[in-house]
């Protein structure tokens, strides 16, 4: 049986909960039809002092149906009802799952006296900002956010390699800029999605929603400039750029 269908078949039926002997089993009633329980002990090459076992429990699990009689004869349920039945049995687990890490671990992690620290990381200096920045960008996956305000471009102009290098890959960038730089990042970001506000109060660069570059300030110059990977604080940035950024103009 194991060369009728591809080894990721198996795979799957193992992760839907099925054993090695009960996957055994339900593939060779699924290309045999209706078989005595000796007949899939030798087809599936199940032991026969372990096939009536295997069966019941294919049954119990949703995954055949039972012939009464002498003998009985049993019949695999069609592959997509059966996925169905392990779904809904799955997505059952996944509830019970989230209720006791959410209703009883999660107020114990709350009330414990000493609370893991996030990395939130004050930077200082061009060249300290660059270094993260240009980190952080060289480990992306799949998406950038990038909001420049315009007390940020002085510190814009010198990133612009590396943000312009972003156009080569497979990531998917957004630019968010005010009016004043507009010009500067034309024709660098021709490839990048580019969208324009009137102003911004803080800006920043958040890659894959799992960390954020974030600046401060106002006037000529950031006052301050955040790295942090803390979850919630990431979340923050990345919900408010969307907020911005489906209210800004398209270039």
């Amino acid at each position: 049986m194991s060369r009728v269908v591809e080894e990721e078949t198996w795979k799957v039926l193992r992760e839907l909960g099925l054993t090695a002997y009960e996957s055994a089993a339900y593939l060779s009633l699924v290309k045999g039809g209706v078989l005595t329980a000796s007949e899939v002990s030798e087809s599936a090459d199940v032991p026969f002092s372990k096939v009536y076992e295997v069966l019941n429990n294919l049954e119990h699990k949703g995954w055949m149906n039972i012939e009464r009689g002498r003998p009985a004869r049993y019949f695999a349920k069609p592959p997509v009802e059966a996925f169905e039945v392990a779904k809904r049995r799955l997505e059952e687990k996944m509830r019970m799952w989230e209720q006791a890490m959410s209703g009883e671990l999660q107020p114990l992690y709350e009330k414990r006296e000493f609370r893991e620290k996030p990395d939130i990381w004050i930077l200082r200096g061009k060249a300290s900002i660059l270094t993260k920045l240009q980190e952080m960008l060289s480990k992306t996956g799949s998406q950038v956010m990038i909001a420049i305000p315009s007390f940020a471009r002085e510190f814009t102009e010198e990133a612009m390699p590396l943000l312009a290098g972003l156009r080569w890959s497979s990531v998917k960038v957004q630019v968010m800029i005010t009016s004043k730089p507009v010009r500067k990042l034309h024709g660098l970001v021709s490839d990048i999605e580019v969208r324009e506000r009137d102003d911004m109060f803080g800006g920043g660069v958040i890659v894959d929603g799992k960390e954020a570059l974030l600046f401060l300030g106002e006037e000529d110059k950031p006052s301050l400039v955040i790295w942090s990977n803390h979850i919630g604080l990431v979340k923050f940035a990345k919900d408010y750029f969307q907020y911005l950024w489906n209210s800004s103009k398209e270039l």
